[in-house]
């Protein structure tokens, strides 16, 4: 993903474009996400990670005492979070650039 905001205050929300495949169908290469950072993850969240040396965007799956992060591409497996994990923020909004396909999470 790369950042396309620039002097953000760490509270603001910013964006980002969707590298990859992992997350298709709902995000396509080339997607504009909104990311909050003020929003907590809650089960289903779709979220901007850093966990294992790596920042990613997963869907974040609650199960039990469990933390799990799933692509949605059926070729990348869940990932169960075993270690420090920081959630960047939280996918608000997604956008590939027409105003008709914009669409808000909640």
């Amino acid at each position: 993903m790369n950042d396309i905001g620039g002097g953000c205050s760490a509270a603001e929300p910013y964006a980002l474009r969707v590298l990859g495949d992992s997350m298709e169908p709902e995000f396509e290469e080339g997607n504009i996400i909104i990311v909050d950072p003020g929003t907590s993850a809650t089960n289903e969240s779709y979220v901007v990670i850093d966990y294992d040396n790596d920042t990613t965007l997963r869907q974040m799956i609650f199960e039990g005492e469990q933390k799990i992060l799933r692509a949605l591409h059926e070729d990348y497996p869940d990932v169960l979070i075993a270690g420090e994990y920081r959630v960047r923020g939280v996918v608000i909004q997604r956008s590939n650039g027409r105003r008709s396909s914009i669409k808000h999470y909640d």
